[in-house]
């Protein structure tokens, strides 16, 4: 165990050096010079190697007295296309005339701005920056310092400027640059104690379950052999976190995301029907003989051999079964892609893995306190696991079929389950059989309805009844920046835009939960509602996600009246409708 430690750590750190040394530094990346002319001020704006700046993201204002905004007046070099985006690739000349400043205020000092948005072409984005000039036309004035060059992406600031209120998952990247290391960790071990209760970890449980149950047919569990299987589970788990993060925070592609297409999800889906099998007594699943013959010259090769197949179903259960996005994993990436430390960010989630791991830790000390001994029992137990596990199969599946057929799937497992307990005479179980058989006999309905929801199976029937078609939410749907562009030159409202998926269980609670509730639709009536579906994750999906910094779904991004973004009520994660209409009101009170 030791040694994989060791072997994971050099592995991470090598890898995040080899990264650190291809990014430039903000100021290596965009080097700006202001120079007072006879007739102007000029401004330099000269770009490392392999950098662009976004076109429509370059603004040249005055700030002081009072703000305005001169791009329309100003001429810059013709834009070109680069990946989707109209960027310019070189460095930028501006001019800025002092008759052009001294027509919009009568005054005899001025603030100018210069504000811009670069990425480079290896696939990290910087944040938003500025740089401020104070030109003086009266010599009096000038005790002041006369290069007044503030950078925005300050050292405690990340990608926010600093009359704007950071959002959630700002100020938890801002934490990285305003903490201690020892803070930091403790502070991601308590997202991931809190995410700990969310969907991304729940079904990790009946899986660990399953594999702890599997192997306490031929021994006896102690619990210290439980707790080591679910130690193996939750390290693979989290380095398997950690190391998806690194690769999102520096290269920006969602391993995870990438991970939830169709063939995939119904190799793993049936990677799990399988070992439902196997705990019904039909096969056993084995390592390729020449692996098992390799660990077992050891005296311990039956453990380790045990051992790394519950670490390989740790590392894929990360990346496949759980690929949700919460406010602490989007910081921590945006702390790594604006900065390139790879290695405080990828501690950090590793960190927080630990602690969404803490449930499954309890789940296998207990197990192996409290598991009965080999025998009859532990068989009856060990093939209702083998249900759970086809449950898990559906769930997976669930992302790729259609839903009525997936409220199929699970009616006829409700009822398959309900009739097995039959067999039992205990008053309890046969009690759970007949839930569980009404419970399926309700979803068959639903089915046969049309129903698409297994927790409201018969909302066909009620349709009619509690909701309205009027009081619904009706978001039109987007593919890409251009469609996104003309829905906001139209809109005569404040935007939302939510970045959904069919394989991200968190969006279908904000569908389900905060987007039905009564006072959230009130409130959204007065909002131009967009969506984009980045399900399949193509080239169009990671173009407009990397465009608003979005690690995945779920994410909602605001625009006001003016067409300007909102980036202090950007949402990462649920937000249950409480939660939701918290921060909607405080940007939006009207």
């Amino acid at each position: 165990m030791k040694k994989l430690l060791l072997l994971l750590l050099l592995f991470t750190y090598s890898f995040s050096i080899e990264l650190g040394n291809k990014i430039l530094e903000p100021e290596e990346a965009f080097k700006v010079k202001f120079e007072e002319k006879e007739d102007s001020l000029a401004i330099k704006l000269e770009l490392g190697k392999d950098i662009y700046l976004y076109d429509d993201k370059i603004q040249i204002n005055i700030t002081k007295p009072k703000k305005i905004e001169l791009r329309e007046e100003i001429t810059l070099p013709k834009p070109v296309e680069y990946d989707g985006f109209i960027v310019q690739l070189d460095d930028l000349d501006i001019k800025v005339p002092y008759d052009l400043l001294k027509s919009k205020i009568d005054s005899n000092k001025f603030e100018v701005e210069l504000k811009f948005q670069g990425c480079s072409k290896a696939g990290l984005c910087y944040a938003p920056m500025s740089e401020k000039k104070v030109v003086f036309f009266d010599a009096s004035l000038k005790e002041e310092p006369k290069n007044e060059v503030v950078l925005k992406e300050d050292k405690k600031e990340e990608n926010i400027f600093k009359n704007e209120a950071l959002n959630e998952t700002d100020s938890i990247a801002a934490t990285f640059k305003d903490s201690s290391f020892l803070l930091v960790i403790a502070t991601f071990f308590g997202f991931g104690l809190l995410l700990s209760f969310t969907p991304c970890v729940f079904p990790m449980i009946p899986i660990l379950s399953s594999i702890i149950v599997k192997a306490s047919q031929n021994e006896t569990m102690s619990a210290k052999k439980g707790f080591l299987m679910s130690f193996v589970y939750v390290l693979a788990m989290s380095f398997a976190y950690s190391l998806a993060g690194i690769i999102a925070g520096v290269f920006g592609a969602n391993l995870q995301a990438s991970l939830q297409n169709p063939y995939v999800l119904v190799v793993f889906a049936f990677v799990f029907i399988a070992l439902a099998f196997s705990m019904f007594g039909y096969f056993e699943i084995r390592l390729p003989a020449s692996l098992q013959t390799k660990i077992n010259k050891t005296t311990d090769g039956k453990e380790k051999q045990g051992m790394l197949g519950i670490a390989i179903m740790g590392f894929l259960s990360a990346l496949i079964v759980g690929p949700c996005v919460a406010p602490p994993l989007a910081g921590a990436l945006v702390y790594i892609g604006q900065t390139g430390d790879a290695i405080l960010g990828g501690v950090a989630l590793f960190v927080m893995s630990l602690g969404m791991g803490v449930p499954l830790l309890l789940i296998g000390l207990g197990a192996g306190k409290f598991m009965p001994k080999p025998g009859g029992w532990m068989e009856s137990v060990t093939k209702i696991f083998g249900i759970i596990m086809l449950g898990v199969a559906i769930w997976l599946l669930d992302r790729v079929i259609n839903p009525t057929v997936t409220m199929y799937l699970w009616a006829f497992l409700f009822i398959a389950f309900g009739v097995y307990l039959k067999i039992y005479t205990h008053i309890i179980v046969k009690s759970i059989s007949k839930v569980l058989m009404i419970l399926g006999a309700i979803l068959l309905v639903g089915a046969v309805s049309g129903a698409t929801n297994p927790l409201k199976p018969l909302e066909k029937f009620t349709n009619g009844v509690a909701v309205t078609q009027k009081n619904e939410l009706n978001f039109t749907y987007i593919k890409n920046i251009s469609e996104l562009e003309d829905a906001l030159a139209k809109s005569s409202k404040p935007v939302i835009l939510d970045f959904w998926a069919s394989w991200c269980v968190s969006c279908k609670e904000l569908d389900e939960i905060t987007f039905k509730d009564a006072e959230v639709i009130n409130k959204l009536q007065n909002f131009t509602l967009l969506k984009v579906d980045v399900t399949d994750n193509t080239k169009e999906d990671k173009d407009i996600q990397k465009r608003f910094g979005v690690v995945g779904p779920p994410a909602i991004v605001f625009w006001d009246r003016d067409k300007n973004e909102v980036k202090s009520a950007k949402i990462v994660g649920y937000k249950n409708p409480k939660e939701f209409l918290n921060i909607v009101n405080k940007s939006f009170p009207n």
